[in-house]
């Protein structure tokens, strides 16, 4: 597929509907060093356009209109280190919802939702890892709980529930 995007953003781009966009460009630019490109107020008062770059790519954002659903978004950003990233989010409003691991696919991470509702999948890639070599890792208790505790706590996050639910991943078939 050919690049038809302008120069310097990506193909897909996250467009993010909030109660408050300039909240939350002011928390990307605090905790994941955003750099802001546009934020473009509307004769109501409202955010009609936002746009940071976060790394290589671009978040769109415009403010919620009140008949309009609620609907956070789910984010993943890597990071040079996930674990100075979370406490960086943390510092500005963000709640933990997944703390910190190793997975076995060689990504460090874990999961906060900033103060509008967000969740951020923050991960630093930590080694490459063969994926024959991931899914024997899968195998190991270390890696094994990891996933465990990733799926378990963002299906709570999501449902509202105490507990979440989690299934462990089968290998695809050849």
């Amino acid at each position: 597929m050919r690049h038809t995007a302008p120069q310097g953003y990506t193909s897909v781009a996250p467009w993010v509907v909030t109660d408050d966009t300039g909240a939350l460009l002011d928390f990307i630019t605090a905790a994941f060093e955003g750099e802001e490109i546009a934020r473009v107020p509307v004769e109501d008062g409202t955010i009609g356009h936002g746009e940071i770059r976060v790394g290589d790519t671009v978040v769109l954002a415009f403010d919620r209109r009140p008949d309009w659903p609620v609907m956070p978004s789910l984010l993943r950003i890597y990071v040079p280190d996930a674990d100075a990233a979370v406490a960086a989010a943390v510092a500005h409003g963000a709640q933990v919802v997944t703390e910190v691991s190793d997975s076995a696919w060689g990504d460090r991470g874990g999961r906060v939702r900033d103060p509008l509702g967000n969740i951020w999948w923050v991960v630093s890639r930590v080694e490459d890892v063969a994926p024959d070599l991931a899914w024997e890792r899968m195998a190991e208790p270390k890696y094994a709980e990891a996933m465990r505790v990733a799926q378990e706590t963002l299906d709570a996050e999501l449902s509202g529930r105490d507990a979440g639910v989690a299934s462990p991943p089968l290998r695809p078939s050849p």
